[in-house]
This record gives structure tokens, sequence and C-alpha cells, in this order.
């Protein structure tokens, strides 16, 4: 079985945002996201986290687990247009038909992605199979809450209580992994607005290899890996970063190993 680990950053839609609040007379992009925050705050009463609708995607990083391979990439705003991340996530989900793994990714990470695909017209015909094609898909899609296909690992760990929810980085540190490095969700806007395109795709891989982390765990839990196959799944992970290029990957196993 395949293993398809996601997670995703946006930034403000500031196109949409100034159609919806009627910002066309500001030509600054900042000076839009501003008004779209205190929009935003006005309407919760506190909180700036905008509208799903209102969320650009700007990183998609992946780690993908065949029985061959143990893979992570990420697709990125500065090098794709949005369209073209769009296309390659779900085209690689008809390829492989995986086990999607997300931490928030009921709440967050993949109604962006309908809502972009929607906007872009990106055809996502198996992520919204349901039977209809492949009798499988009735009683085991990526849609429903339930169902195995797609675990949202918060979701799933809070027993679907809201009152029980946690954060990803929380988790990680209860298990000693390094949690979130570098960057917080509040500090992809302006880091990307400041061109620093590598950090914001370093803070999205690094919410993957530890959502896959946890979700190892999580099978242990119940029992769909033994513990020689957790050391195994972990080892695997260690010897990929080792073989890594990227800084961040070595300062993510050197956080690993000081926690052990």
């Amino acid at each position: 079985m395949d293993y398809l680990v996601v997670d995703i950053e946006t930034i403000p839609d500031v196109t949409t945002g100034r159609r919806l609040y009627g910002l066309q007379g500001i030509d600054d992009d900042l000076a839009v996201a501003e008004a779209m925050f205190l929009q935003r705050r006005n309407e919760t009463g506190g909180s700036a986290f905008l509208r799903h609708t209102l969320q650009q995607i700007v990183c998609i990083s992946c780690l993908l687990r065949t029985d061959e391979h143990l893979k992570i990439w990420s697709l990125s705003g500065d090098a794709n247009s949005e369209k073209e991340m769009l296309i390659r996530f779900f085209s690689g989900l008809e390829r492989y038909v995986p086990v999607l793994v997300t931490w928030n990714g009921l709440a967050f990470d993949l109604p962006v992605l309908s809502y972009r695909a929607l906007l872009h017209g990106v055809t996502a015909s198996l992520f919204w199979e349901q039977g209809e094609r492949d009798r499988e898909f009735r009683y085991n899609n990526y849609l429903n809450r339930y169902h195995q296909r797609h675990i949202d690992l918060m979701d799933t760990l809070s027993l679907f209580q809201s009152k029980a929810v946690q954060r990803l980085d929380h988790v990680a540190c209860l298990l000693g992994f390094p949690g979130k490095m570098g960057l917080s969700g509040e500090d992809v806007w302006p880091a990307w607005q400041a061109g620093r395109f590598s950090q914001v795709r370093t803070y999205c891989e690094t919410d993957v290899m530890n959502t896959w982390l946890v979700f190892l765990r999580f099978q242990r839990m119940r029992n769909q890996l033994t513990e020689e196959g957790l050391q195994q799944e972990e080892q695997r992970l260690k010897q990929l970063l080792e073989s890594g290029s990227e800084p961040v990957w070595h300062e993510f196993l050197q956080e690993w190993q000081n926690e052990r």
C-alpha cells in the first residue's frame, strides 16, 4: 500500500480579496492583505485567519512511501503556477491511488485544494470518486471522515472531538520529534513577500516529516506495524535525511537524534 503525506502553505489571495471587499483601487498587495486581515478580525471578533476561499496555495509538500521508495519533495509557487501545482498533485493521486495522510487536512488542506482546483478548472476525478465508476470507493474514499483512504491524524487522534484537538508541533514534541522549525504559520506571508521561498518550502517539508513520524507511531499503536517495522521505517527516514542536500534535513535529523 502506498502512502502520501501532504501539507500546504498559503498566502492571502489578494486578487479575490480586492473583488470581495471592493479594494480594486489599492495596488499594493501588502495593503490589500492588511485590509483582508482587518475585515476577518471584525468578522470573527479577533482571529485574522482568512476564509478558505481567500487562501492562495504557494507550496504543496509531499512524502511518498511506496513498497520500493521513500521520497520527499515540494511543488512551490516560485517555480510553478498554482494551476500547475494542482495538476501535478491530483495527477499523482491518480497515478498512485495512495492513502492520504494529513494533519488537519479535512478542515484546511483538502478544502483549500478543492476550492483552488475549482478556480483553475483542474480535474480531480479520483479525489471525488465515491463509487460511481469504482465500487471500491463507495466504501472507502477520500471524502468520508471515517474512511481509511484519507487519515487526518489530528481529527483521528482526538477521537473526532474538537476539545481534544492538538497542534502537530505539540504532539511531535510529546513523541520526541523536532516539531516546527524556522517559521510558524503567520510567518509564511511576510516570508513569501520577502522572497524567502526556500524557507517556506522548508517549513512545509518539516511539517510533512513530523506528520509521517507521528503516523508511524499511530500505525504501531493500532498494530499495523510491529516494533521492528517501526524501527525500520524510522531508520529509512533517517537515511533519506542523511542523503539529502538541503541543510534543513540535517538540522531535522540532528534535532531528532538529540531528543532520543
